[in-house]
């Protein structure tokens, strides 16, 4: 009887053992999950995504067009995102169209309403805007954004009432510092500046490092006459930013009124580093030189204010009154007169021009 040698039993073990290996793979491999392929519509979405969150937006284009080309103009968030980069673009009326074909694609989408209002309020139609606002808040009661914008469009169409519910709304929502600013303006430009004063006190306590805030109030209580809190304020607002020209060219003022011309012209000093074409910071300057009695410098500064806001009837006023104590009676009746022209009700101006007239 003929029998194996013992050299023939490992190999044919090893054949058995790599066939079991190779088919428990294979079993493994067929009971294993398939990554999930996604739809063609949505393929592409995850790079163009990447794409806009990088700013690369004519890469993001390209992408955006293959995918539309692929879905028949059926992919709603390629649509999305080019609107989005059109709007960046400047072209507003082109991305209201897409926002508006995103709208049809998906009625029921908050964000798809919110973007066709937003672009219709950049195209100055606030009452177009208002509707579909009103349309996603159906959707969505509890959206600050929403509450926000349509407290703008409000207040672009001057029904301060409903501004303040909407702005109110939006801050019960959610705590925002523009909405304290916007709703602080609505008061301010409905004539209530107590109610203005109260709302950017609660900013502040809200905020307390908005530089912003602290230099509105500040400016507040400097109109109202009250000194120091003004001066509080604004110090809090140039102890976080202390470039801020708002603030400095308020704190200077303050200093500029009590005779302390020369700390106001530091402080300026300042302020034109940061905004050398400004025509308030030019106007000061002027006054300032004028209170020292340097009166030709005086009136270099106020006619480089002149020169970048013609309009202004301030640095007419204070022209004429400069020309007036030089004695140069021509130019201030010019100055004054033009001065009334911009501002017939400010009585200080026929007093200055009667007192050329009597010379």
């Amino acid at each position: 009887m003929a029998t194996a040698s013992s050299g023939d039993h490992p190999k044919m073990a090893d054949e058995e053992k790599s066939t079991s290996l190779l088919a428990s793979a294979e079993a493994k491999k067929r009971r294993a999950p398939k990554a999930p392929e996604l739809p063609i519509v949505e393929r592409r979405n995850w790079l163009i995504h990447q794409h806009y969150i990088r700013k690369d937006y004519e890469t993001c284009k390209v992408i955006i067009k293959e995918q539309l080309q692929e879905t028949n103009g059926m992919c709603e968030y390629a649509i999305y995102v080019q609107a989005l980069i059109l709007r960046l673009e400047g072209k507003i009326q082109q991305s209201l169209e897409l926002f508006q074909s995103c709208a049809i694609l998906n009625p029921s989408s908050t964000d798809n309403l919110k973007q066709v209002a937003r672009s219709l309020f950049l195209l100055g139609k606030h009452k177009a805007a208002i509707e579909f606002y009103h349309e996603a808040a159906r959707l969505n009661e509890k959206d600050w954004e929403i509450s926000h914008n349509l407290g703008m469009c409000y207040f672009f169409i001057k029904d301060f009432k409903k501004a303040e519910e909407h702005l109110n709304i939006a801050l019960q929502i959610n705590k925002h510092d523009k909405t304290f600013m916007m709703l602080g303006k609505v008061h301010l430009l409905a004539g209530e500046t107590d109610k203005a004063i109260d709302v950017y006190k609660r900013a502040v306590e809200f905020s307390p490092e908005n530089t912003d805030l602290l230099t509105t109030l500040g400016l507040l209580f400097l109109q109202l006459g009250k000194y120091q809190k003004a001066f509080e304020h604004l110090g809090n607002a140039l102890t976080f930013d202390p470039n801020n020209y708002k603030a400095i060219l308020a704190a200077g003022s303050m200093m500029q009124t009590h005779g302390d011309f020369d700390v106001a012209m530091n402080k300026y000093r300042v302020a034109a580093c940061a905004v050398p074409e400004s025509p308030p910071l030019w106007n000061n300057i002027g006054m300032c030189f004028f209170g020292k009695k340097k009166y030709v410098a005086a009136i270099s500064c106020l006619k480089r204010a002149h020169y970048l806001s013609p309009f202004d009837w301030k640095v007419l006023y204070n022209l004429g009154l400069v020309h007036l104590t030089m004695q140069q009676y021509a130019s201030a009746f010019h100055f004054l007169s033009a001065a009334i022209n911009l501002n017939p009700r400010m009585g200080e101006l026929y007093m200055l021009l009667a007192d050329r007239t009597l010379w």
